[in-house]
């Protein structure tokens, strides 16, 4: 099983920026779509940004589309999500997680994947 670790959180300012990388071991990315996901205290998980594994299309939600940016590099094992212009509300805990499914009608639902990390903390400060 493909084990995720997430790194590269901590506290910003509004505006600021910063790179999560989320690596795998005991399998490769090429294997799996990858979701980004996050989660503040208090609220659901949400769909933040996905890199999909067969022609690498990728996915944002509205309110991180164009200042997110996702990114795999495959000889690293590592999906990337450069966070810019970043706000207050995207502080949470960021999550990266696999989608087992060959294609991606549900790459938003946090429901649809299947294996996760241990997320990594973003704070962003006004």
């Amino acid at each position: 099983q493909v084990q995720l670790v997430e790194s590269g959180g901590g506290v910003v300012q509004a505006g600021d920026s910063l790179r999560l990388s989320c690596t795998a071991s005991g399998d490769s990315f090429t294997r799996y779509t990858i979701g980004w996901f996050r989660q503040a205290p208090g609220e659901e998980r949400r769909f933040v940004a996905a890199h999909g594994w067969n022609v690498g299309m990728t996915y944002y939600s509205r309110s991180v589309k164009g200042r997110f940016t996702i990114s795999r590099n495959n000889a690293e094992n590592t999906v990337y999500l450069q966070m810019s212009s970043l706000k207050p509300d995207d502080s949470a805990i960021y999550y990266c997680a696999t989608y087992p499914i060959p294609d991606t009608p549900q790459v938003t639902n946090v429901n649809a994947y299947d294996n996760w990390g241990q997320g990594t903390q973003v704070t962003v400060s006004s």
